[in-house]
Parts: structure tokens; C-alpha cells; sequence
């Protein structure tokens, strides 16, 4: 796969998708935001590809949408952008692997969002959030989705009505990202977060992932009705019961994904 504003690399079993428009501070342009979508469904048929790492080039991670793709158009255009945009964060969570974003600088505006669409995250302690569309005249109407989620109704609300910044260290605190490390030790950081992911079945993690996003929206009853159908399924995986006789015969586990 060859892009335009992204590069793709391999380290083990994970792959590292770099958004790559560092002069632009790595806006989500449309067509950026087009590349990341085929890389990530290429990535989500890839058996060899068992965490996914969204990084950036250069010092900011994304300053969200590209501004000078937001004048002078019409209706349909502008619903294009969005469109997509929600395709992406959707995208996210709808692969097999799990998304950890490796945050570096700024996050901001759809920036942000993809920071809260992504399973994990793990930021630079200098790093910085913020949702500042309220200040230009266009609320971050879509970014509010992701991060209510993430983060909850009044600090979602508190970061959409007044735009101001959210530290990384109050980020973590908050659920927008999982851990801030020192910016010297945030590849690392990432990296062994994607090994660590790696060592389970990509078949349980797949399982996993698809439920967790399904019923976090349910009601409770609900919710369990969902769970205990998919945790039944899931006990008739050969994964699953290689992975319970291993613990029971104190040996390692021997994954097939089946």
C-alpha cells in the first residue's frame, strides 16, 4: 500500500500507521482521512497484524480538520467531509485489532476525536487536548460523539462550551487517553502496549473488541443477554479451550485463532 499523507510500517505484530502531513500539522483532509479508512481495512484482513498504532510525523499528533477544506463550499460537500470523517471513527472500532493512538503535542478539534475514537491511547506528558471549534464558529458537533464517550457529559461539555486545553496528565485522569509518559519514553511506551495486546488470541481479542462496542450502549438487562450469547460462542472457540487446559495444566498457551 502506497499513500499520499501516510506511511505504513511493520514492527512484529503490529503495524504503525503514521499520519504524515506534518506541514499541516497533520490535518485530517479529506483525502488523508480516505487513506487511513483503505489502511485500515487492508490492515483489519492482515492475520499478521495483531495491534494497529496510529501515530503522527513531526511535533503535533493532529490539529483536526483541514480548515482550508472548510470555506466556500456547499452543503454536500461539507456533509462529504463529515461523512467520511465518521467513516474513519467508526473504521476504528470496527477492525479486529485493537487502535492504540500515540500522542505526541497537540490534539485538537477531530484531532481530539480520533484520540477518543481510538481503543487505547498513550500520550506525550507535554501533550495537550482540546475540542476549540466553539472559538471559530463551528461547534466540534462531531468530535462530541467520541469524546462524550471517553470522557463523560460535564467535562466533554466543559471542553466543547469553553474550548480551552486539557493537559495530558487531566486527560488520563479523565479516560481520554489511558497513560502520559515522558516524551522520550512514548514509542516505547506504545510499542510494548501492542506486544502486550499481541500476546492474547487474535481471535478472542477480535471477540472481544466487536462486543465491547456493542453492548456499551445497552441497557443493562440487555447488555448481559448480548454478553452471555457471545461468552458462550466464545467457549466453543479452540482458542478457548486450549487457553483454559493451558492454565489448568500450568503450561503456556498455543494460539491458532480458531
Amino acid at each position: 500500500m502506497s499513500y499520499e499523507n501516510l506511511t505504513l510500517a511493520h514492527e512484529g505484530a503490529a503495524a504503525i500507521l503514521t499520519l504524515n502531513r506534518p506541514q499541516r500539522r497533520n490535518a485530517l483532509s479529506l483525502e488523508l482521512m480516505i487513506e487511513i479508512v483503505d489502511a485500515l481495512d487492508h490492515l483489519s484482513r492482515d492475520a499478521g497484524t495483531r495491534a494497529v498504532i496510529l501515530a503522527a510525523a513531526g511535533k503535533v499528533f493532529c490539529s483536526g480538520h483541514d480548515l482550508a477544506e472548510m470555506t466556500g463550499r456547499d452543503i454536500n460537500e461539507y456533509r462529504r467531509i463529515f461523512d467520511v470523517c465518521s467513516q474513519l471513527m467508526l473504521k476504528i472500532q470496527a477492525i479486529p485489532q485493537p487502535v492504540i493512538a500515540e500522542v505526541q503535542g497537540v490534539a485538537t478539534a477531530a484531532g481530539c476525536q480520533l484520540v477518543a475514537a481510538c481503543d487505547l491511547a498513550i500520550a506525550a506528558e507535554d501533550a495537550w487536548f482540546a475540542t476549540p471549534g466553539v472559538k471559530i464558529g463551528l461547534f466540534c458537533t462531531t468530535p462530541m460523539v467520541a469524546l462524550t464517550r471517553a470522557v463523560g457529559r460535564k467535562r466533554a461539555l466543559l471542553m466543547l462550551l469553553t474550548g480551552d486545553p486539557v493537559d495530558a496528565r487531566t486527560a488520563a485522569d479523565w479516560g481520554l487517553i489511558n497513560q502520559a509518559v515522558p516524551a522520550a519514553d512514548l514509542a516505547a511506551t506504545t510499542r510494548k502496549l501492542a506486544a502486550k495486546v499481541a500476546e492474547a488470541s487474535s481471535l478472542v481479542v477480535s471477540i472481544g473488541k466487536q462486543a465491547f462496542y456493542t453492548q456499551i450502549d445497552l441497557d443493562q438487562p440487555k447488555a448481559y443477554a448480548y454478553a452471555k450469547e457471545v461468552m458462550s460462542m466464545n467457549a466453543l472457540a479452540a482458542d478457548a479451550q486450549e487457553g483454559i487446559g493451558a492454565f489448568l495444566g500450568k503450561r503456556a498457551a498455543c494460539w491458532t485463532g480458531k
